[in-house]
């Protein structure tokens, strides 16, 4: 299957290269030209153990290419992943979702085929439905009567071991509304899906909410830490000891309380 990949960022370009490694036809793409670019050089714009090896490598075999033009990428792609930066507003901190939404809507532009939009990038609830909306309202889609199926396939990647969550994760959340999104996305996974890892389908909002669920909770468990360790300042404890103690309990666990 071809997938293109909108974003060459963290997200996108470890997903791109793992999704080529898969054995599928990857295309980055980006707007960025110097990013694109160096990455024609071989050059990675970011630092991610084992990550300029595993591109170059399906760079060589022909499975994973890199572009600026956003119709030439998705141009043939059974999946269209969206893996731009949603950063926080100033002033309310909100996620600005202004670049998703641009290229929902250049993707709408420019679509020629049936397809499944997947949001990778860490969204709120409800942003797939938007995304959603831009799409099936754009001219190009309603002219040439496309079937276009938006789904929601968070990412749980931690850096510096990114490779190996994406390859052998934990879980896999997906969230879609029908069966040609849920159907493409098993085709996209399949070789997760031979190894049997996790893979948990869910309706798009529910997807959306698991991620921000997520990345609370371990937020929370920092946070928790964070105190105690300033309540053991002041009572002369030794806060390893007391993370050691606690950490012990399978409910609780060490991870996130450093």
């Amino acid at each position: 299957m071809k997938i293109a990949m909108v974003g060459s960022g963290y997200v996108g370009l470890v997903s791109g290269a793992c999704f080529a490694d898969f054995g599928h036809d990857v295309v980055c793409i980006d707007k960025d030209q110097s990013k694109i670019d160096r990455l024609h050089d071989g050059v990675m714009p970011i630092y991610e153990p084992g990550l300029d090896s595993l591109v170059e490598s399906n760079v060589r075999a022909g499975r994973l290419s890199f572009t600026t033009d956003l119709a030439e990428g998705i141009s043939g792609a059974g999946a269209i992943f969206i893996a731009v930066g949603t950063p926080s507003r100033r002033g309310d901190g909100h996620a600005d979702l202004s670049f998703v939404h641009a290229v929902a809507k250049e993707v709408g532009e420019s679509l020629a085929n049936d397809a499944v939009v997947v949001t990778k990038s860490t969204v709120p609830v409800g942003t797939g439905d938007e995304v959603e909306r831009i799409l099936v309202e754009s001219p190009n889609v309603k002219e040439r009567g496309l079937k276009v199926a938006v789904v929601s396939n968070p990412e749980f990647l931690r850096e510096g071991a990114a490779i190996g969550d994406f390859k052998r994760p934990d879980r896999i959340v997906i969230g879609a509304e029908d069966e040609f999104g849920r159907e493409v996305m098993r085709e996209v996974y399949r070789p997760l899906f031979l190894n049997e890892s996790p893979i948990l389908f869910t309706g798009r909002r529910t997807s959306e909410l698991i991620k921000y669920a997520a990345n609370a909770f371990l937020a929370t468990k920092v946070s928790f830490i964070n105190e105690i360790a300033a309540l053991c300042d002041r009572l002369g404890v030794p806060i390893d000891d007391v993370r050691r103690g606690i950490s012990l309990d399978p409910r609780i666990g060490p991870s996130f309380l450093q």
